[in-house]
């Protein structure tokens, strides 16, 4: 049987709607979704001159640009891999995946030339090393060698198409096999949970490099409509095309959202064409929810899940978001109810459900799932054991039938034989008003095996106490979740997609 190829998305959007503005860029400029796709098929047109076709991976170091994105699209037009890699990496972790991935070609942003230094002579996988960016790109040079001509489609369902590295850094990095099936699940997913409607214009602050920042890209691709793209969020900018009311949807995580908040003029503004902000990658505090929409005015949606190795798994939807204000405040404190075509269940050690209202694991089965782990067979195994997928992410329904989030598996805090879910005590400290992010871990302890300590930043201006925020939390939890020890810091260690990095909090002292 025939079936339509991701890659084709963008040449039936182009062939549909021409002249229509495929992406934004912050000075204004644009392209149009023609201009994209003849872009496009000039790549792939030059990167089978060079050899590389169906299942050759292409490795890109980069912020965030429409190349980056051509160069995904033409790899799905090619039947390539395309793997992206976190451009906050060192040099060592680089050569690690790079050997791992074993890419023929490297695309980079010029910014990185000396890290990247000696690159393609320490991997000899790589046959192509190309610069997307600086006075001359090599990449428009490649460009300009290509054709037009719409190449014939190769890639199926049953391929994988992207192969991306999971934030861990214990151990093996794991490589996630990414076929066209589950991409283009993803893409069909979120065209349904994130309300996409024709005049949409919408900008994604998740990196292109996670698959949330090029799945709603190519999300817009298949659908029609425009996308801003900045080459890293900026709160400043993204604030200037909200008032100008340029953008119709917006994803942020809740860290960018807390930052564009606080912004000076913020509630200078009315936002008029606004109608959706989501938001996901970890959990937003209630405080802070209700901040953005009393500012904001729009519709919200908190999207959760695995997206690298699952994609979305449950929301909480705008009409859940009015419930809350309408004197269902619990439900702010959900992660929602089971996304479209995904089965989910909370589950001990030996995958058996557990009772309503107890702590489990989340697992899920849906065709947004992953193929498993490249050479790792137990690995893949123990994420896929029965036919459900697990992250390791913990949670419990309530009565409601609404899933709650109870932290990673591997957070969960030990203190005396009493399990303690940081996730829990960090609500309660974003509660307090001068509290404007706070995370809480583990620290070893003779006594109690573990103690709880709770790393906080303050908002701009604002001052408290250790005795201040413990008496804040002991009239709010049980004693022994009360941090032992705060720490009071400018800012908390974050990735290119907003998590914090609680590895990193770990080995502060």
């Amino acid at each position: 049987m025939t079936r339509i190829s991701l890659g084709e998305s963008i040449t039936m959007t182009a062939r549909n709607k021409p002249d229509a503005p495929s992406f934004l860029f912050p000075d204004g400029g644009q392209h149009t979704f023609a201009q994209t796709n003849a872009r496009v098929n000039r790549l792939v047109s030059a990167l089978r001159a060079q050899g590389i076709g169906r299942g050759d991976r292409l490795a890109v170091f980069s912020l965030d640009s429409h190349r980056y994105v051509e160069i995904v699209l033409a790899a799905l037009k090619l039947g390539a891999v395309y793997v992206p890699l976190n451009y906050r990496l060192r040099r060592g972790e680089i050569d690690t995946l790079v050997a791992r991935a074993a890419p023929v070609a490297f695309c980079y942003d010029v910014r990185y030339t000396d890290l990247l230094a000696g690159l393609p002579d320490a991997h000899p996988s790589i046959k192509l090393f190309l610069a997307m960016n600086g006075d001359e790109p090599e990449y428009e040079a490649l460009l300009a060698t290509g054709t037009e001509a719409e190449p014939p489609v190769v890639a199926s369902d049953e391929h994988v198409i992207g192969l991306a590295f999971t934030s861990g850094t214990t151990g093996l990095p794991k490589a996630v096999l990414q076929s066209q099936r589950m991409m283009k699940a993803i893409v069909t997913e979120q065209v349904v949970e994130y309300r996409m409607r024709p005049d949409d214009v919408r900008y994604a602050a998740a990196p292109t490099f996670h698959i949330t920042g090029i799945c709603q890209l190519l999300m817009c691709v298949a659908y029609g409509t425009p996308s801003l793209i900045l080459p890293q969020f900026d709160p400043r900018t993204t604030l200037d095309f909200l008032a100008a009311d340029r953008l119709t949807a917006v994803f942020l995580v809740p860290t960018m959202i807390s930052t564009v908040l606080a912004l000076p003029d913020v509630h200078d503004h009315t936002y008029d064409r606004l109608r959706l902000m989501y938001y996901g990658a970890s959990a937003m505090s209630p405080n802070l929810l209700r901040r953005a929409m009393d500012t904001f005015r729009c519709d919200f949606l908190n999207a959760f899940g695995a997206g690298t190795e699952a994609g979305l798994q449950a929301v909480l939807t705008p009409e859940d978001h009015r419930a809350a204000l309408d004197g269902r405040p619990e439900l702010l404190g959900s992660i929602g109810k089971p996304a479209f075509g995904v089965a989910l269940r909370i589950v001990d050690e030996d995958l058996n459900e557990v009772p309503t209202g107890e702590v489990g694991e989340i697992a899920t089965r849906s065709d947004m799932v992953m193929d498993g782990y490249l050479e790792m067979p137990e690995e893949t195994e123990r994420a896929l054991r029965g036919g459900w997928f697990r992250a390791g992410d913990l949670g419990y329904l309530g009565e409601n039938g609404y899933l709650y989030l109870a932290g990673r598996k591997k957070d969960m805090i030990v203190r005396g034989g009493e399990n303690i879910f940081p996730i829990e005590i960090e609500s309660v400290l974003a509660e307090h008003p001068a509290v404007a992010q706070a995370a809480v871990v583990g620290v070893a302890d003779e006594h109690w095996s573990e103690v709880v300590r709770a790393w906080v930043t303050l908002r701009d201006g604002a001052t408290a106490t250790a005795e201040e925020l413990a008496g804040h939390c002991a009239q709010r939890l049980a004693k022994f979740k009360v941090p032992a020890e705060f720490r009071f810091v400018d800012a908390l260690p974050t990735n290119a997609s907003g998590k914090i990095l609680k590895r990193e909090l770990r080995t502060w002292n």
